[in-house]
């Protein structure tokens, strides 16, 4: 049984994306509601109470987020949405915008309520210009339905709403890079501090949050924080939408109750439905392409034995050594045909031509990965060059600007270290391995002893 959809209940209702459908189907009731009923103070008491997390891959709590931010006498707040959903495996804002728009639009016109911001903007990615169309109509519907500009809803509030299309660069999802080509500049990550609390759009006090986020605070501010936080387990409270690729009988995007097994969203009826063509799972990422990659031993179960749940907690249960991260909920399944050096290879390069090339680290440190893994995958690698890669990685990680240096080196550390066996093999057997795929590895008695 598929748990409570909290944002994507209405989805498939015949004219959900226009004004009128979505207002009769209950949209709008949390902007009524906070600006008749709430101060904005109390808005952010919820966010907090609801113990929602950063949905865009920091998993960072969204009212610990929004207390953050600065409040100088005179000077303009703003909130963005960050909507440059350029991880690849994550497809679920793409999805949430094209068909549900006015949900974003009133957790935009909720979330500005509660931080004070009276011009917002939702940055959206370059690529996706049809959404941007979809968005600007819904935007135009909204304040033809007097639910922005001046005065909404007789409140006193005012707000404006304006997408900005992105820069085409993966970089410009990190917040600072965002911000810095939101302004017109390139989209080069910033030194911080000062963070976008204090110091943000054109200097002022700006809150960043992805579009899950704050389609969230719909539901949070309409139930109440508290009966948001009584969904899933601990401090992985609510609902999480993930995008499910590979090699799967029925990907898609799903909405899951935060606790639902691993096991269930993989093989379960209402979600996924096992592994496509009848095959055998071979290893699965569980959080889009930046997370760890987990070999099928380590996916339903945890090293202690214990059900891997679609938990922040649980996906990271055991750290890096036998875990991974929910991420942004980009869950990619590959089956026992699927070579490891190859996947490994395509999000190197990836992000060799995603790096900024602002911190020498990175920059290098991933053109350097990209041409030994062309090495390998081709029939052209050594042994030593599996050592130079984790030689590589240990110089990237924990020494650039923003997240992309570590989102570069933890796949390539992960895949060598769970798939060590099959790197080698590239290496051994290389013209067989130009042919065909190493198949399926198993689990090393050595490994799981030490786990």
């Amino acid at each position: 049984m598929a748990g409570r959809q909290l944002l994507l209940e209405n989805v498939h209702i015949p004219g959900i994306e226009t004004f009128d459908v979505y207002r009769k189907n209950g949209g709008y009731a949390s902007v009524e509601k906070a600006l008749k009923k709430m101060t904005p103070d109390e808005v952010v008491e919820e966010v907090k109470k609801s113990g929602l997390r950063g949905r865009g891959g920091a998993g960072f709590p969204t009212g610990m987020k929004w207390s953050f931010l600065a409040k100088p006498e005179g000077v303009p707040r703003h909130l963005v949405c960050n909507a440059d959903e350029s991880e690849p495996g994550t497809f679920k804002d793409r999805y949430l915008m094209e068909k549900i728009p006015h949900l974003l639009i009133e957790g935009m016109i909720t979330s500005s309520y509660a931080l004070g911001a009276n011009l917002s903007f939702i940055y959206i990615r370059g690529e996706f210009m049809y959404i941007l169309h979809i968005l600007e109509k819904a935007i135009a519907e909204a304040y033809a339905n007097g639910m922005l500009g001046k005065n909404i809803m007789g409140s006193g509030f005012d707000l404006d709403l304006v997408v900005a299309p992105g820069g085409g660069a993966y970089i410009c999802g990190e917040e600072t890079a965002l911000l810095e080509s939101l302004e017109g500049k390139r989209g080069n990550p910033r030194m911080k501090p000062p963070f976008p609390a204090v110091k943000g759009l054109w200097g002022c006090p700006t809150v960043v949050n992805n579009v899950e986020s704050i389609a969230a605070v719909v539901p949070i501010v309409n139930d109440g924080g508290d009966a948001y936080a009584k969904i899933g387990i601990e401090r992985s409270t609510g609902t999480k939408l993930i995008s499910a690729s590979g090699n799967l009988v029925r990907p898609g995007v799903y909405e899951i109750e935060m606790g639902v097994s691993v096991e269930e969203f993989i093989y379960g009826d209402d979600y996924c439905r096992g592994i496509a063509n009848g095959k055998r799972m071979k290893a699965c990422i569980p959080g889009g392409s930046s997370v760890p990659i987990l070999p099928a031993h380590l996916v339903t179960k945890t090293a202690a034995g214990e059900n891997r749940l679609m938990t922040y907690e649980s996906l990271a249960d055991g750290g890096f050594a036998s875990g991974s991260m929910l991420g942004s909920g980009g869950f990619i399944v590959f089956d026992e045909d699927q070579c490891i050096v190859r996947n490994t290879y395509t999000f190197a390069r990836f992000y060799a031509h995603e790096s900024c090339g602002q911190c020498s680290p990175c920059r290098e440190g991933t053109g350097w990965m990209e041409k030994v893994l062309h090495r390998l995958e081709y029939g052209h690698g050594t042994m030593e060059d599996i050592s130079l890669l984790e030689e590589i990685n240990k110089k990237i990680e924990g020494n650039t600007i923003c997240p992309l240096g570590d989102a570069a080196a933890w796949p390539v550390a992960a895949a060598i270290r769970h798939f060590r066996e099959e790197f080698e093999w590239h290496v051994t057997n290389a013209a067989e391995a130009q042919t065909r795929n190493y198949g399926l590895i198993q689990p090393r008695v050595e490994e799981i002893k030490a786990l």
